[in-house]
């Protein structure tokens, strides 16, 4: 393997590890809430280590999220179905929705899962979603575009 991509490589990983970090800090260690969901992970995945792909772009990435998370929680507010058909329906149609808006943000596709399986409200969306999502995109285009110098956002 060549040094250029181990070093790519490490710093993609330090920083989702960085970004990730604040968000579990904030969560954990201060009563403003919940900023962390399980589909952020492997948001980090496309953020630091493919900022090129339009999935990256911070639209995406806070629609993405928004949308999706959306579907679950008015999927499980509205829709009075068992959790193992109301799951495939809330996902099939967030990712129906991040398509048709333009947003698609493949690590969001789980959203609706952990909305429904979490029993999640509407506040859900606000913390740890939107606010979970600003910070990363605020990491993101501050790790990508002026500490590696990449043309991010595109």
């Amino acid at each position: 393997m060549e040094t250029k991509k181990i070093i790519d490589n490490s710093v993609a990983g330090l920083f989702s590890a960085i970004t990730i970090g604040v968000l579990t800090l904030l969560t954990y260690k201060t009563d403003y809430g919940l900023f962390l969901i399980a589909s952020f992970g492997s948001t980090m995945v496309l953020l630091y280590g493919y900022p090129e792909s339009p999935f990256a772009h911070p639209k995406n990435i806070f629609f993405g999220h928004l949308v999706t998370a959306t579907v679950g929680v008015i999927a499980l507010t509205f829709i009075s179905l068992p959790e193992y058909i109301l799951i495939p329906i809330a996902v099939g149609l967030g990712v129906f929705f991040m398509i048709m808006l333009n947003v698609t943000h493949p690590p969001a596709g789980g959203n609706p899962i952990i909305v429904i399986i979490g029993s999640a409200s509407f506040d859900y969306l606000l913390s740890p979603v939107i606010t979970g999502s600003v910070i990363i995109i605020i990491f993101g285009v501050v790790l990508n575009k002026f500490i590696l110098k990449k043309n991010y956002p595109k």
